[in-house]
This record gives structure tokens, sequence and C-alpha cells, in this order.
């Protein structure tokens, strides 16, 4: 009998990599809150001038309550310590693109890879385009973070990995430097105290009310799915990888 509820306990925790088929269960009843600006939280966020890995155009925007709680997490951290915001709101096209670059570039990379294996690990880095399981920046609801000093200059969240090395990603990394696993409780005390909960396998990732959120979290469902603003055809969705990937 222990076993058998050991067996259960495993099996109903939340799976770090939060697989799209898991995401598929959670229901989402979207509240109707609109997407607003990142300005509306003040001068307390930096807004990072350049995407890490790929060159395109970024809107600063996140929905309502998001906005409202990252002013909170950044008024939480000490002076001349700065939350930076990478991305909030991505629209779903870009998203759809970064997905296929990244399948282009894993196929090209592991030619021996199966075709099963190779979707596996590029749906972990870049979440496929799903009806039923929007990718969390689609809805509004995700922000990628960091901290910086008062110049924008990032503080080290990945020694002795570099930026890109998949070791550093996941919240609970090993063999960090000390400076980067103070930098990365200072950023979790934070965003937590905020209302934001933490996307396990990368430390940058953190959203309130899609269902990631709920997922983790044991929610009955999301509240944020997949938003698209009028006017969006209008704007230029193109993607280029960088040539020197980083900030």
């Amino acid at each position: 009998m222990a076993e058998e509820r050991k067996r259960n306990e495993r099996a109903a925790a939340p799976s770090p990599e939060e697989p799209v088929s898991e995401m598929r269960r959670v229901p989402t009843r979207d509240n109707g809150e609109p997407l607003v600006s990142l300005d509306e939280a003040g001068p307390s966020l930096y807004w990072v001038p350049r995407h890490p890995v790929f060159d395109y155009t970024r809107f600063q925007l996140a929905r309502q309550s998001v906005v409202r709680m990252l002013a909170d997490a950044a008024s939480r951290l000490p002076a001349g310590v700065r939350l930076g915001v990478v991305e909030g709101w991505r629209p779903p096209e870009i998203q759809r693109r970064m997905h296929e670059e990244t399948r282009r570039r894993l196929r090209s990379e592991h030619s021996e890879w199966s075709a099963g294996y190779l979707s596996r690990v590029a749906n972990r880095f870049s979440a496929p385009m799903d009806r039923r399981a929007p990718p969390p920046h689609t809805t509004g609801g995700a922000v990628d973070v960091h901290l910086c000093d008062a110049n924008g200059e990032p503080l080290d969240f990945a020694s002795p990995y570099t930026l890109l090395d998949p070791r550093q990603a996941p919240a609970q990394a090993r063999g960090l430097s000390p400076e980067a696993e103070r930098n990365r409780a200072l950023l979790r005390e934070a965003m937590l105290a905020a209302g934001f909960t933490n996307y396990p396998s990368e430390w940058w990732h953190w959203s309130y009310g899609d269902q990631g959120w709920a997922y983790r979290g044991g929610h009955p469902c999301a509240f944020y799915a997949a938003i698209e603003p009028e006017g969006l055809a209008e704007a230029d969705l193109s993607l280029t990888p960088h040539a020197e990937p980083g900030y």
C-alpha cells in the first residue's frame, strides 16, 4: 500500500518540463483582461533592448495584472538593482517562427535524432503553437526577466556556464557560482512575493494566469488564453537568429 501511494504521488506531481500533453488538460476561461504597456509599471522596470537569441520586433505588453505585479516585484529589490524584462506578450506568428527555427537548428546539429525525439527536445526549448495549450507568452501572462544594475547591465545568473548552456537553465541548476546563486535567490524572492510562479526548467520564465501557472499551483483553470490585439497584421513579424547570441 505504501509503495502504491508513492507511485500515485509521483504520477500526480507536476512535471518540471510541463509538456503540452499536460497543459491540454488544464481548462482555460479567459477573463477578458486587456494587454497594457509595461510603461504603466513606471520607471521601476528596465526594458532589455535585445533578445538573447533572436532578432525581431518585441512588444512591451502584458496583461494588466501582470504589469502591476511586475511593478510590485521591482519594488522589493534593493537599491541599485532593477528588474529587467526581456519579453512579455509575444505574437503567435513570432512564436510559430521561433519553434520552426528551433526545430531547424536542432535538426542540423543532430541529424541522428529520430523525429519523435527531435520534437520532444524542440518543444522543451520553444513551445509549439497549439489551440488547446497556447504557448505562455502568447497569452500575455508570461514574462522573461532577470536583474540588472542601475545602468541596465545584467547581473550574473549563469556562471560558470555561458548564458546559452542548457546546464544553467533549470531554476535549481547545479554547480552555479555563489554570485549566480545569490542573484537567482533575489529574483526568486521578489517574483514569488508578487504572486508569480516559475517554470522550473527556465529560471528566467515566470507567469501568472496562464496554464503553466494553473498547473504548478493546482488551480482549477487558467484565465488567460492566447490573445492577439487588433492591427497586428500591420506589424513587422520577421525573425532572424542572432549571429552572436547574448544580451
